[in-house]
């Protein structure tokens, strides 16, 4: 898989070649491409943005550098263009398994207030939001969606990790202990250390959909 991240503040990435992400980087697993929108703006004083039609506080990316920038990265619409919008479609897990699918993405990151609406709806498949809040800039919201997708791509993770995580069944994920057995009084449950996974398995489950019930019902409604 590839992954074009378009940008006006590409050093904000460097984040993404630490960790995990980084080493399957090296290993070939993906590619992550940033890239500069300055690059491809016709303005001699690398201008990407201007005042609003009808006025308004802040200012708007040009229409022009972003369809450039696109153009040049995916000349024959292959991949699948996402501009990381609070206007945009909830992001969540099962989109991730679409996203991860998926052979190249191509996510544009705005800025300001906004983006000519010319350039999406001439350039872009779709609107993704991280959450109902708004960010200086959409630079966040795409190193999440690339976090979440590339952990699905085959090989940065082990199959093991993948499983019985939080979201994997619509609920969230239990409790996790290590080493030592006690710390300021408190304990491993007990069961964690019984060695029978049976009942590792039920309790794990039943801690679970309590955690759910308690912090996210919403995502039981499906279930009842």
């Amino acid at each position: 898989m590839k992954i074009t991240i378009l940008t006006l503040f590409p050093e904000m990435f460097a984040a993404l070649s630490a960790s995990i992400l980084g080493r399957a980087q090296k290993e070939g697993k993906f590619q992550l491409e940033v890239v500069n929108i300055r690059d491809y703006t016709e303005d001699k004083h690398l201008k990407c943005d201007d005042y609003p039609f009808g006025g308004g506080a802040g200012m708007v990316m040009m229409a022009q550098p972003v369809g450039s920038a696109v153009e040049a990265v995916d000349p024959d619409h292959r991949a699948r263009r996402i501009y990381l919008s609070p206007k945009g479609r909830t992001f969540r897990q099962e989109r991730v398994f679409e996203l991860a699918a998926c052979e190249h993405l191509v996510l544009l990151c705005g800025h300001y207030e906004g983006v000519d609406q010319r350039a999406i709806d001439l350039f872009f498949d779709e609107e993704l939001s991280i959450g109902d809040y708004v960010l200086t800039g959409g630079e966040l919201p795409a190193m999440v969606v690339v976090d979440c997708v590339a952990r699905y791509i085959d090989g940065v993770l082990s199959p093991e990790s993948l499983v019985q995580e939080s979201f994997s069944e619509n609920l969230l994920e239990y409790p996790q202990y290590t080493r030592p057995v006690e710390y300021r009084g408190m304990r491993v449950p007990d069961v964690l250390r019984s060695g029978n996974h049976a009942e590792i398995d039920k309790w794990r489950r039943e801690q679970s959909l309590e955690i759910t019930k308690k912090n996210r019902p919403d995502l039981l409604e499906d279930k009842l």
